[in-house]
């Protein structure tokens, strides 16, 4: 009797578990593949392999603001039309992060990384041999294709192909090489135009790329799990509607009223599509992109921390050249001389942070970093149209340092509890909302400061109070991260981290 008991047991448990792997949103029934295991000196290869490209792509996205004048000239096109050489590479990234969730699981690693650069590599031939503005249009939305994916996927892969303890670590290093790029790349552009030309932009950067995609045909393998995904072209329009929606409508918020086509109806448009297309990834059985990683709580709070820190940083990305070029009357080398030291700092913090994060956790992030955000934000605010330039450099180098501390061990916290089949879909649905939240940051807060400027005639100086008012506000969003930290983590501020052979031992014991 006891024996027919435990048999209805196991009958029963195995009924539950199958009806649990057929539940909406459950995909490990449909795994076509595990993904590959690598020594530590392949995943090496593959960690310097995808920085080399991560760091090419990212030079990409900044470097045309330099070479935009001589472009324009060769060109014969105005600075409006000239613009989306920069704001379409923009919207076209936006447009293809989503995407790539389905991509990332649905083909092989080697195969889809390669076929990535090759994107890149194309887009960058089209821009250096393009005379017409159409021509290079063309271009530059195929190596927004082609960083979308190499973005999304380059982060899956560290992820998985790293032990849990020295993800932070790695992924610190990955943002030392995303965070110097950016920086740099418009004083090399700049370089280049004045002595060669702006077509070796991208001569250079062809390059680069084909080094890389012949490394990576050598030491590539698929290391990510691959899955029997149908394609939902119905997904694909809706999420290309609404986070391409969105975006376009912010970028055009500065230029256009909102009552217009190219801001108002661009947003509701974007945003009655994200909703159609949330309800539809909630109601299918294998979604396009699985909003369901929401559900997880460290993942959320750190995806509310990003939005939070991409509105106080990249909010000054436009104000602080303002400041210093317009307001106090000084160059275009002045204004990336401001803002440099900050910059390097970020690019050297990330790897630190990272070592940080595995060894204590991220409470004690949130705790150091979010009290120095504050007081730089206030410190800010204080600024007069009296004070030098270098008294706000000095100032935003604190501003740098917590947001560098934090951005990177952001995302390998949200990661740390999602299932290894759906990192691809929280990676992808991160980075969107990171990057929508970048470019409401710009186009908010230049908004601020000329609506507080033309508000306040009475001022000595409207402007400078505008910028004051756009630091007050971020005062106050860097005390609401600071509090979603302290009171969303959950960790304990002292936690002593387990050795993981210790973690390992109990497990088997268990």
């Amino acid at each position: 009797m006891v024996e027919k008991d435990i048999e209805k047991g196991i009958v029963k448990d195995t009924e539950k578990t199958i009806e649990k792997k057929i539940e909406k949103g459950n995909v490990e029934h449909l795994v076509k593949s595990e993904g590959k295991k690598v020594s530590p000196k392949r995943r090496t290869a593959i960690f310097l392999n995808l920085n080399i490209s991560c760091i090419a792509t990212s030079m990409l996205a900044t470097a045309l603001t330099t070479a935009l004048p001589p472009i324009m000239e060769d060109l014969k096109i105005t600075v409006n039309t000239a613009q989306w050489l920069t704001s379409g590479f923009a919207l076209f990234i936006a447009v293809i992060t989503p995407f790539t969730a389905y991509l990332i699981t649905r083909f092989k690693t080697k195969i889809l990384y390669c076929t990535a650069l090759s994107f890149f590599i194309i887009g960058l031939t089209i821009c250096a041999i393009s005379n017409n503005f159409w021509l290079m249009m063309l271009g530059r939305i195929i190596q927004g294709c082609g960083n979308g994916l190499i973005g999304s996927i380059a982060q899956v892969i560290i992820i998985t192909i790293y032990p849990k303890e020295k993800i932070g670590t790695m992924m610190g290093w990955y943002g030392l090489s995303i965070g110097v790029a950016p920086i740099i790349a418009p004083t090399l552009a700049g370089i280049l135009v004045d002595t060669v030309g702006w077509r070796m932009i991208f001569v250079v950067s062809i390059a680069i790329m084909v080094i890389s995609l012949i490394c990576a045909l050598i030491v590539f393998e698929d290391v990510l799990p691959t899955m029997r995904k149908k394609f939902d072209v119905i997904s694909l329009i809706l999420s290309a509607l609404a986070f391409g929606g969105i975006t376009l409508s912010i970028g055009n918020l500065g230029t256009y009223d909102f009552m217009t086509w190219q801001v108002g109806f661009a947003l509701l448009v974007g945003t009655i599509s994200f909703i159609i297309f949330v309800w539809r990834q909630l109601h299918i059985e294998v979604p396009f992109l699985d909003v369901r990683v929401l559900k997880y709580w460290d993942y959320t709070v750190s995806l509310i921390s990003t939005i939070l820190i991409q509105l106080t940083f990249l909010g000054t990305a436009v104000i602080i050249p303002v400041y210093v070029q317009q307001i106090k009357g000084e160059n275009a080398t002045i204004s990336g001389l401001v803002t440099l030291p900050g910059s390097l700092l970020w690019a050297i913090i990330s790897p630190f942070a990272g070592k940080f994060y595995d060894k204590f956790g991220m409470k004690m992030l949130y705790l150091l970093s979010g009290p120095i955000l504050i007081l730089s934000n206030f410190g800010i605010y204080f600024i007069s149209i009296h004070q030098s330039v270098w008294v706000l450099s000095a100032i935003n180098v604190f501003r740098f340092l917590a947001c560098g501390a934090l951005i990177m061990p952001l995302v390998t916290w949200a990661m740390k509890d999602i299932p290894k089949l759906k990192t691809s879909d929280a990676t992808a649905f991160y980075n969107s909302v990171r990057f929508v939240a970048g470019a409401v940051a710009t186009a908010l807060f230049i908004t601020i400061m000329t609506k507080v400027a033309r508000a306040n005639p009475q001022k000595e100086n409207p402007e400078m109070y505008g910028v004051n008012i756009v630091f007050l506000i971020m005062t106050f969003l860097s005390i609401l991260l600071f509090l979603v930290g302290m009171f969303g983590c959950r960790e304990k501020v002292f936690k002593k981290k387990k050795n993981p052979t210790e973690k390992i031992k109990n497990e088997e014991k268990v």
